[in-house]
């Protein structure tokens, strides 16, 4: 929904009391204070939400869409204190009120919404109350400044939070009516066993249990509002490209992602990513994650754990160039798992590499080149062959990539080395220096 959509029209602000000019004049130098922070204030309130709120982090775009909401509701209100700009005058930010959206297609509490909001609100205060108590005021003028703060930003939260729920509750009502004959509930409910059956399950959604099935998740990167009838295409031609028995089963997470199973009956089919991309041509913007087969309701749930694995890695800004990621793809499993704890990856990570986790063109030449060594069985005429190189080159860039015997990454076990290359190569940033 673009900023203005009259579906969702907020109710009159609450308007904060007028403050006297010397207030005035030190609100608006915490406010230009905090503009000069505002990357330090979004990433740590991003974070914040992410970890405390439940549903709010079990996905890589959600958790992007987050953190954009977060910074477009900062820097408003940075600028309302900034500009003394009243609030009923404002606008929501596109991502506040698509992150809306969102999870109301992925049917998150709207507790968790709104709850977020508080949360960000209680530490927006906090970071206020240190600039405040760091200028040195006298209490009186400590008070009136933090009551004028309090007042402005609770009156954003307040109008902000009902757009956005009303916003939630629209499209809640019009996700459900638009879902028609998708057997999400009954899906999710043998998924997560809140009480759906094996016999219920197969009544309602013709779909058969006893059997193989690879799990698959299909989304869009496309900027642009996608079509999931374009989504279910691709869906279509990979299940046509590895011939399933019957037609597979889908359900809409949301407008830019399915979930799927591709049914095999006995037989156990093999899963090449690299071929399938290959041979498929997806939609511009459509990506695939895949699990690996596995039988009945139990590997209909496995199947299904793998391919959001595989999702959660191949969401990756570093693995955008690849349109089809499986489980089974060398790697995936073990950075999927590495990736849920990041802090201690990344401190990981940079002990085992040193130099080489820098993020620099000379780093990641270097990281690409050991990387293939490795690949190769640690031979420097294939990887010469391999990179099109001169095999002294080669030799040259193993040499600089291991550093001392003693004390450089050549010191750690080639098996660390490996690892912490392939986290390097699949999440990118997040981990380099």
């Amino acid at each position: 929904m673009p900023a203005g959509d009259d579906r969702a029209r907020p109710r009159a602000a609450r308007v904060p009391a007028p403050a006297d000019g010397e207030v005035r004049a030190i609100v608006v130098a915490i406010a230009r204070d905090l503009d000069t922070r505002k990357s330090e204030i979004i990433g740590g309130m991003s974070a914040l939400l992410a970890r405390e709120i439940d549903q709010l982090d079990n996905d890589p775009q959600l958790v992007e869409l987050l953190e954009a909401s977060v910074a477009g509701n900062v820097a408003t209100i940075v600028d309302v204190l900034a500009n003394d700009i009243p609030v009923e005058h404002l606008q929501p930010t596109t991502a506040a009120v698509e992150y809306a959206l969102r999870l109301a297609q992925r049917e998150v509490s709207s507790h968790s919404l709104v709850r977020a909001y508080h949360m960000g609100q209680d530490d927006l205060m906090r970071v206020c109350y240190e600039e405040v108590t760091s200028l040195g005021l006298s209490t009186k003028l400590t008070l009136a400044v933090l009551k004028h703060l309090s007042d402005v930003i609770y009156s954003y939260i307040d109008w902000i939070t009902l757009y956005v729920f009303e916003a939630y509750e629209r499209e809640r009502r019009r996700w459900i009516g638009a879902q028609g004959n998708v057997h999400s509930s009954t899906i999710h409910g043998l998924l997560d066993g809140s009480g759906t059956d094996e016999g219920t399950f197969e009544a309602e959604t013709h779909y058969r249990l006893a059997q193989t099935h690879v799990a698959v998740v299909v989304w869009s990167t496309r900027d642009d509002d996608p079509s999931l009838n374009a989504l279910d295409h691709s869906l279509r031609a990979l299940a046509a490209q590895l011939h399933t028995d019957t037609a597979p089963i889908v359900t809409a997470i949301d407008r830019r992602t399915l979930w799927a199973w591709l049914p095999f009956g006995r037989r156990q089919p093999a899963i090449d990513s690299v071929a399938l991309a290959a041979a498929l041509t997806p939609s511009p913007g459509t990506r695939i994650a895949l699990g690996l087969p596995a039988a009945g309701s139990t590997g209909f749930r496995r199947s299904h754990e793998q391919a959001l694995a595989a999702y959660s890695v191949a969401s990756e800004h570093a693995m955008a160039h690849r349109p089809i990621v499986s489980f089974g793809d060398r790697g995936v499993a073990v950075v999927s798992l590495l990736a849920e704890n990041l802090d201690s990856t990344r401190a990981w990570v940079w002990e085992v590499l040193g130099p080489l986790a820098e993020g620099t063109e000379q780093a990641a030449t270097l990281r690409t080149t050991l990387s293939t060594y490795f690949e190769t069985g640690q031979s420097h005429l294939h990887t010469a062959q391999q990179m099109n190189l001169h095999r002294n080159t080669v030799k040259y860039r193993i040499a600089k990539a291991l550093g001392d015997p003693s004390t450089g990454p050549g010191s750690r076990s080639r098996l660390d080395l490996a690892l912490a290359l392939q986290v390097c190569e699949y999440l990118g940033a997040k981990v380099l220096r």
